[in-house]
Formats: C-alpha cells, structure tokens, sequence
C-alpha cells in the first residue's frame, strides 16, 4: 500500500518536516511494508523555506537581518537556479515578538532578505507570508529597499502617524527586472473590518481599545501609496506585507497552491492508495487556504481519501467532510494534552501507529 504523507507544522512543536517523519514512524511500526511518501508541506508561514529545500535541494544562504525591534536575527534564503524564496517569518515571525509592542514592530528584515535575494542574482523572488508579528503595511519592508517617507517607515505603525509623503521609486528600481511572487494563505485586505489589524491584531498582542486606532493608521498609509490596491486580495496578509509587496508589482498566489506546486503533489497522491496531512489544531478555519484543506482537495481531484492527524481536532464530521477529510484523529484525545505537547513527536508517531490500523490494508 502506498501512503502519502502532508502535513503542515504543529505550530510551536514539530516543523512539517518533523511531523512528516513522525508520522511515517508510527505507520512504520504498524504497517512496515507500507510504501511512505514524505511530503511536508507549507501555506507560506513558519517552515516555508525548509519545506522547499526538502523537495527542490537548492542553496541556503544564511543571512542576519533586523528582527521587529531592530535586534540582529539569523535568517536563512533559499536559491534554486534564479528563484529565490523568503520565508517573512524568520524576520517578523510572531515568535520574535513574543505578542509585544506590535505598535514599533518593523517589517524592515524581510525587505532586507528581499534585497540579499535580488543581490544573489535572483529573477524571481517568491516571499512566504504567515505567522508575522508584525502590523506596519509592510513599510519597514519598503524602508530596507530604498523607499522614503518624511516619517520614519522601520519603526511600526505607531510611527506612521503624521505621514504626508512616500516616495516608492527607489524601491521599484531595486527590484526592477525581478519577478515578485506574494505566497499567502490570507485574503484580507489592508484595512477595515475584515482587514490585517481586525482580524490578527488580537493574536499579535494587539490591544482591542487600540485595534481601531491603529487599522486607521493604515488606511491613512494607503491613502498616500496606492488606496485602490490595499482592497486587494490578500494585502492584509503578514500585517500588510501583502500590501507593501503588491506596490513593488508582486503577484499573489496562494501558498499552499505554490507549495503542492513545486513538490508536485498532484502527481504523487494520485500514486498513493491514502493521503495523510495534519496540523497542530484543526478546525474550520483550515479551509481558509490552510495545508489540510489543500491537501484535501488534491487527494478528492486524485480520487483517494485524506485522513487528517492533529494535536486538536475542533471540528465535527459534517465540519470534515465540508473540508474533503474522510477522518481526522486528535493527539491529545489518545495520549493526553500534557504528552501531546510535551512529546510531540512521540505522541504522534504513537497517533500515526492508531490510525494504521484503520487505514492499513496490512
């Protein structure tokens, strides 16, 4: 029998690469002539670049760039031939924030990582949004690619207040040449109420009496850079990074479409007998572009079944089926919360094992 195995991150525990190999290790146990195709994947967020590198080789240059409060922070590019892919995360992930002082937190090292892609000759960048800490319309990014401002653009929004100009020149002409390909999961516009600061503020610390405060300084940005495309798809993604990026002339797609993509998963589900994916908490927001979600489609148009392997499930079986998942199974329903997410990789290898004996034909 020949099993597929997708998963995305348990965010804050196992990386999909991680999960993956966890997986294939309990189903191993229980099935050991089982054919395990590792397959982790990514939707753009934490794990990006490391997904990509697992299925395309290519070269990792690491580099040290500004974190969201200026500290030097170790990032990592990944380069295959002229394609360059950035993960936002590693420079303004919400885990460099800790949930703090969203409010002076800068984008300004992912526009650094852009420009070491465009210094490595790169003539396609592809820039993996989710998971940001960050809420400044992606000005910080601008900032680190040359664009001026009579206001400071790399120290939050908050800084933001009294902008009247901005000049983008400097930045299109850095990247001039250079295709830029935005890798989002979110369809948020910049701003209003199903905007980037509405909708994430609250889970990057941002406080409610300040949520409206601060998603104005935003509309008042893109009034002066561009109003017409911060209601665009996918602008409010990464705290606007979405937008900053699409005033640079970048192109949205979906990550998880440009993950599958590149690591051909069409091809290899219609060669397996099941498909497996999970993620640390699956519920029905998995369905906004989420890796179980795009696993799941992939597994229905190759006509095979998508079982899913979670630390939570928070769905019912009508919420399942809705997302194409034939079954989904909890760790922390088999071990317990405190194994769960202090053994992840235990716990899951143990979940895997479980569910082998369901799904195997051995």
């Amino acid at each position: 029998m020949r099993v597929l195995i997708a998963p995305d991150k348990f965010a804050g525990t196992l990386t999909a690469v991680q999960a993956a190999e966890a997986i294939a290790r309990g189903w191993g146990r229980r099935s050991p002539d089982d054919e395990l195709d590792l397959a982790p994947m990514s939707d753009g967020g934490p794990g990006f670049v490391d997904v990509l590198h697992a299925a395309l080789g290519g070269d990792l240059h690491a580099v040290t760039v500004a974190g969201p409060h200026g500290s030097p922070t170790p990032a990592t590019l990944l380069v295959v031939d002229d394609v360059a892919y950035v993960e936002s995360a590693q420079a303004c992930g919400l885990h460099l924030t800790h949930g703090e002082g969203v409010e002076t937190a800068t984008s300004l090292g992912v526009g650094e990582l852009v420009a070491a892609a465009v210094d490595a000759g790169a003539r396609r960048i592809v820039v993996g949004l989710g998971g940001s800490g960050t809420n400044d319309a992606g000005a910080g990014l601008l900032a680190a690619l040359g664009a001026t401002s009579d206001v400071a653009l790399d120290a939050g929004p908050l800084a933001l207040a009294e902008l009247t100009t901005l000049d983008l020149a400097p930045a299109r002409a850095l990247v001039a040449g250079t295709r830029i390909v935005v890798a989002s999961d979110v369809d948020s516009p910049l701003a209003g109420l199903f905007g980037a600061t509405k909708t994430f503020g609250p889970q990057k610390g941002l406080p409610e009496d300040r949520l409206a405060a601060v998603d104005g300084l935003l509309e008042d940005f893109a009034a002066v850079a561009d109003r017409r495309l911060a209601l665009a798809k996918g602008a409010g993604a990464a705290g606007g990074l979405g937008y900053a990026l699409m005033l640079l002339g970048g192109e949205r797609r979906p990550g998880i479409g440009l993950v599958s993509d590149a690591v051909g998963l069409a091809e290899r589900a219609r060669a397996a007998d099941v498909v497996l994916t999970g993620e640390g908490a699956f519920d029905f927001s998995s369905r906004s572009g989420k890796v179980p979600y795009g696993v799941a489609e992939t597994a229905a148009e190759a006509l095979r079944p998508c079982v899913a392997l979670a630390g939570r499930v928070l769905v019912g079986s009508r919420e399942m089926r809705a997302l194409g998942v034939e079954a989904a199974y909890s760790m922390v329903e088999l071990v317990g919360e405190e194994r769960a997410l202090g053994q992840p990789a235990e716990a899951l290898a143990d979940l895997a094992e479980r569910v082998a004996r369901t799904w195997s034909r051995e």
